[in-house]
């Protein structure tokens, strides 16, 4: 697939983080970037960007099909990433309801090929660390928290469209990707600020797959030119257990790594307390009752079918750790 001028994509969240780098690599393909954002998202990772930006709200039919008119591609990134509101509905009108409007508007307005950008939260994992891959799908009942029901559902909806309506869409699950321009943070940016600054003195015994967002970003243009029609494709790097992640970030930072292992069951009133306070607050609790669920297994898995029917390839994860640090410390986030 080669772009050319006529090509004009619409990406959907591109003033958040991955949604901002595939609008660069796009861009970088040589199309013509068309971004949504809401009337009151930050602009920072879209100012710059030789891109058209239009305000509307996922959410709302009428205001997709205007923003995908004329549009031939749809990266649809554009989610609630948060594990935790103050309203929890928020985040499943946001990833559903937003995800089954735009589709349907996509759909109206002729978008030749869509990428839509699930999670690796639809897909199953274990205590033992066993990688995971594609053909372990949850279901909504068996998710863990609003976020991972809410995106489980979501994929759901768009498998359906391709079946029933020939929706046009490839599907991907980025795993946990880190790197520059992680501007809210996301909760994986978040840890890696408090570690930076010395905040996490202990870790639970979990464990995740860590990739740099710029190649999350590759991979839905691959899949844009080579994804099949109705499959997903784990967009992932490499599977290292946390305690890992902390020690790489206490060698970047000049810091003593923590070494104290806690079990999970003391932090569940911690977590609770901590939400309560958000209620009052309304922000995002550090530690959560779902995200200390989540870790009892850990979050491994296999980006090889990725790699063989598209070309996907992840550079080493130390890679995205230190863009992460470096732009976390030129934005301010790490103090003087």
């Amino acid at each position: 697939m080669t772009a050319t001028s006529r090509d004009l994509v619409l990406v959907t969240g591109a003033s958040g983080f991955v949604g901002s780098a595939v609008a660069r690599a796009a861009l970088a393909r040589g199309f013509a970037v068309r971004v949504l954002v809401r009337a009151n998202s930050p602009r920072k990772n879209v100012e710059a960007l030789d891109a058209e930006i239009v305000v509307g709200d996922m959410r709302d039919e009428a205001s997709m099909r205007a923003a995908l008119r004329g549009v031939r591609y749809l990266f649809h990134v554009a989610a609630d990433y948060r594990l935790w509101a103050p309203d929890p509905a928020d985040i499943e009108r946001a990833n559903l309801e937003g995800t089954e409007a735009t589709m349907r508007a996509a759909l109206a307005e002729g978008v030749e090929r869509i990428v839509y950008t699930s999670s690796v939260a639809t897909l199953k994992v274990t205590r033992e660390g066993n990688v995971a891959d594609e053909t372990a799908p949850l279901t909504a009942e068996q998710a863990i928290g609003v976020y991972k029901r809410s995106k489980v559902l979501a994929e759901r909806a768009v498998e359906r469209m391709v079946v029933e309506q020939r929706l046009p869409a490839v599907i991907v699950n980025p795993s946990t990707p880190i790197g520059p321009r992680d501007v809210k943070p996301t909760p994986t940016g978040r840890i890696i600020v408090e570690a930076a600054l010395g905040k996490i003195p202990a870790f639970v015994d979990t464990g995740l797959n860590l990739v740099h967002v710029d190649d999350v970003a590759e991979g839905h243009l691959l899949a844009l030119e080579c994804g099949r029609i109705g499959e997903r494709y784990i967009l992932g790097g490499e599977n290292l257990p946390l305690q890992q992640m902390l020690a790489d970030i206490a060698a970047e930072t000049g810091r003593k790594a923590p070494t104290l292992s806690l079990p999970r069951w003391p932090l569940y009133p911690l977590a609770f307390g901590a939400e309560c306070v958000a209620k009052i607050t309304k922000r995002e609790p550090f530690v959560t009752i779902d995200a200390l669920k989540m870790a009892k297994n850990k979050m491994y898995f296999t980006s090889a079918k990725a790699e063989h029917e598209l070309g996907y390839r992840a550079r080493p994860y130390r890679e995205g750790l230190r863009d992460a640090l470096a732009w976390f410390r030129e934005a301010g986030y790490l103090g003087a």
